[in-house]
Parts: structure tokens; sequence; C-alpha cells
């Protein structure tokens, strides 16, 4: 079976914050994750010949997804309620993108950043990859 892995900045708070929120709503325990300066991002970025990516990735069964369809495709495994954002599905992914691109550009300025990756307690370790 393929793994859900939600791949994160691990120093942003934004970030951070979301992934926390994902833990609480994923009440089939389908996802993982894992920081974007971590050893398996670097490792899925390089198999995929994907130059350093700052946002979000998803990788399910295999494919990649990155920025809003990335969030669309996370919201669709969590199932409901959360498969409704798929809506936002008939905006172009050019619009989703642009927003998603300036909430990221900002994101450290709104959020902060931390010094180093959030980590979380020894109860969700198993979720996390390095």
């Amino acid at each position: 079976m393929e793994e859900n892995i939600v791949f994160f900045d691990g120093v942003c708070n934004l970030c951070s914050g979301v992934v926390q929120w994902l833990i609480k709503q994923d009440k089939k325990n389908v996802l993982f994750y894992a920081p974007l300066q971590g050893e398996t991002a670097k490792a899925l970025m390089l198999g995929n010949k994907l130059n350093k990516i700052d946002s979000i990735i998803f990788s399910r069964n295999g494919k990649i997804y990155t920025k809003s369809t990335a969030v669309l495709q996370i919201a669709k495994v969590l199932g409901f309620p959360f498969y409704f954002a798929l809506v936002f599905t008939i905006v172009p992914s050019f619009v989703r993108d642009a927003i998603y691109d300036w909430i990221a550009r900002n994101r450290y300025q709104w959020f902060g950043q931390k010094n180093e990756c959030w980590l979380p307690n020894t109860a969700l370790l198993a979720k996390f990859k390095k």
C-alpha cells in the first residue's frame, strides 16, 4: 500500500500549525508527514528530478502533487466533510496557485518561522518521516 505523505516546511509556523490541525482531522489515520528539510523529502525530490521546492508537496499512490492541488488532494483523502473542498477544482490551477503563492511568499512575515523544524511528541512520532 502506498503512503500518503504530506511534505511541509518544517520551520514555518503556518505550515507546522496546518500539520498539527491535519493530525487532529485525520480520523482514518491515513496521512504521514515529513519536513521539506528532511531526508525523505530530499530523496523524493531527487527521485522525481524536482528542483528544491518550498511549498507543500503531497505524495499519494506514487503521484506527486504541489501547491493548491496538493491541498485539494489532502482534503480528498481526509474524506467527509473535507472533500467538499474539491469544488475548487473548477477554478483553474493557475488561479488557485497564484493565491497559494501569495500566501506562501508572505507566510514567514505573517506567521513567523522557527530556527529549527517543529518536532512531534512521542505519541505522534510514528506519523513522521525523517
